[in-house]
């Protein structure tokens, strides 16, 4: 594998709107994250990823952008926008903006133009058919919820869009939209962008010609999934746009990629795959139902392990995987991977280390260097997030009672991500001087920046240590780039792999609150990391308190 300027990094994503507030309207914004770059600074983060801050009518919370080339006065103006990039640059960190451009927002110019001449220019740069009376085009189910088909305004014509449908999908088939898109990512790179994070693109090449599926619900709707398997070819597309775009720039550009198969993961992350990285979802998406939130299978340690190695099995040294906890699209991973009643400080900084050290690149979201966790959402009313409100109705659809709805939907809701960060006890946790767009988790007071900033124990001085030994350059080529093998793969809630180059390195976590011994095949050289202050070992065998997690050299 080729060694890139990127793969020592470590990355941060930014949720512009929960961030930081600099101006009082409840709101984060830029100068709110140009304020807090010593912070991110301070724990080790080189590459800090925004999650869309473009106009937008926030449909979809920003991932429906009605102009590419702007920021939206909520957030600041691209003077702030240029201002960050150069801030960051001070600091040698880089930023990478969201690049969306499966849909764009309905209310983006291309889609005024074609609702105004379907079978024009811009009509083309849609997925537009004849609207028919009592017959959809094709039976899909958007992701949202309901039929992928909407009307087309002023028109006798029908739409597409798989995601909401204030989210029009675009024609890549279309080469002005490729160029389009093209045009708009090197103007960005030139403003001195580091690169971007690739939004749904698995979604851009549709199984052509469009047609339905076998109905997988009463509704009578399939999942667009069964389309996406269907789809092929969709390297075409990409290797442009890498070869157009990020290759010119040496740019790091991370997918968000859902359902590749095993032998196209050299195309899309190997020495010339069409991104730099991509995330690893093996987790989040275990357990999933077609069904819905409701009957979803919850995750187990082994379960969690054993998504985790197949992941580092199936990429093995092709490429870099993005390795996450949780995104603004997931809840909080603390509540989700770790067993319900056993959520503390040392479980916590378990499961950072057990995700940190696998092989690749290090994602942190807002808030999970400080262990944040899921909210008590008391109603349905407090919900802000369309596929929490559309997963709350399936949900009662299905017989669920109301309260038994919220609390299925409060434990995967992606709001639980998107409350204010916590910075500290003071009022609305720091966030904001105004009204908190969306409700502050109360556990602010005891979950928050400042108090942890000042304890060595906390959990943000562990992933600030975690950090420091992966860029630490006696260590930093075996994290980095050794190479991964399981230990102990049978053992009940026990996780622990091995990490070697030039080093070898143990990486031992016990899954559970009880006990549990490991007995190590060779002497421990040095303990490098240790979430308790104590550790229980007599010759080779290793005690593990509950949730104890090491890194040893050996």
């Amino acid at each position: 594998m080729t060694k890139k300027w990127w793969h020592d990094k470590v990355a941060y994503q930014i949720y512009p709107k929960s961030f930081c507030d600099s101006n009082g309207d409840g709101i984060g914004d830029l100068p709110g994250i140009i304020s807090k770059l010593d912070y991110l600074k301070d724990l080790g983060v080189d590459i800090i990823w925004l999650s869309p801050c473009y106009p937008s009518p926030l449909a979809d919370q920003g991932y429906d952008i009605s102009d590419y080339y702007n920021i939206d006065p909520r957030f600041g103006t691209m003077e702030d926008m240029e201002r960050l990039i150069a801030e960051a640059k001070k600091r040698g960190m880089y930023i990478l903006m969201d690049l969306v451009v499966n849909h764009c927002s309905d209310e983006h110019e291309w889609f005024k133009k074609a609702c105004e001449d379907p079978d024009g220019k811009y009509g083309n740069f849609f997925y537009l058919r004849d609207k028919k009376e009592g017959k959809l085009p094709t039976n899909w189910r958007s992701y949202f919820g309901g039929p992928v088909w909407d009307d087309l305004p002023g028109t006798d014509k029908q739409y597409l869009h798989v995601f909401h449908k204030k989210q029009p999908d675009l024609n890549w088939e279309n080469p002005e939209v490729r160029e389009e898109v093209y045009k708009n990512i090197n103007w960005w790179l030139e403003k001195g962008l580091g690169g971007f994070r690739i939004d749904a693109i698995i979604n851009i090449k549709k199984a052509l010609p469009l047609h339905s599926y076998e109905p997988d619900r009463e509704d009578g709707l399939c999942s667009v999934k069964a389309m996406l398997k269907e789809a092929k070819g969709i390297g075409e597309f990409l290797g442009e746009m890498r070869d157009r775009t990020f290759k010119k720039y040496d740019a790091f550009s991370v997918g968000e990629v859902f359902d590749e198969k095993p032998e196209e993961v050299p195309d899309f992350i190997g020495d010339n795959g069409y991104f730099s990285s991509m995330f690893d979802f093996n987790e989040t998406i275990f357990g999933q139902s077609e069904k819905g939130w409701y009957d979803a299978k919850p995750i187990t340690p082994d379960d969690y392990r054993k998504c985790c190695f197949e992941a580092q099995k199936k990429v093995g040294d092709i490429g870099f995987l993005s390795n996450i906890i949780e995104n603004h699209d997931e809840p909080r991973g603390v509540s989700r991977y770790i067993p319900e009643g056993d959520v503390s400080d040392q479980s916590k900084k378990m499961l950072a280390v057990l995700n940190f050290m696998l092989r690749g690149l290090p994602f942190i979201y807002q808030g999970q260097e400080l262990g944040m966790e899921n909210v008590p959402f008391a109603s349905i009313d407090e919900i802000d997030d369309i596929s929490t409100l559309d997963e709350y109705q399936v949900a009662l659809d299905a017989g669920l009672s109301p309260e038994e709805a919220l609390r299925i939907v409060n434990k995967y809701s992606r709001d639980n991500a998107r409350t204010p960060m916590q910075w500290s006890d003071e009022a609305n946790a720091g966030f904001t001087t105004g009204t908190p767009w969306l409700k502050v988790n109360p556990n602010y007071k005891t979950i928050n920046a400042a108090s942890q900033l000042q304890d060595p124990d906390s959990v943000r001085s562990f992933y600030k240590a975690l950090i420091a030994l992966r860029k630490s350059p006696e260590y930093k080529e075996t994290v980095v780039y050794g190479a991964l093998a399981p230990l102990w793969e049978e053992q009940h809630n026990l996780m622990a792999y091995s990490r070697k180059a030039d080093r070898t390195l143990y990486v031992i976590g016990n899954y559970q609150n009880e006990e549990q011994s490991v007995i190590l095949s060779s002497p421990c050289k040095k303990v490098l990391l240790n979430n308790y202050p104590d550790l229980q070992m007599e010759e080779n065998a290793i005690r593990l308190h509950g949730y104890q997690v090491l890194i040893l050299e050996m």
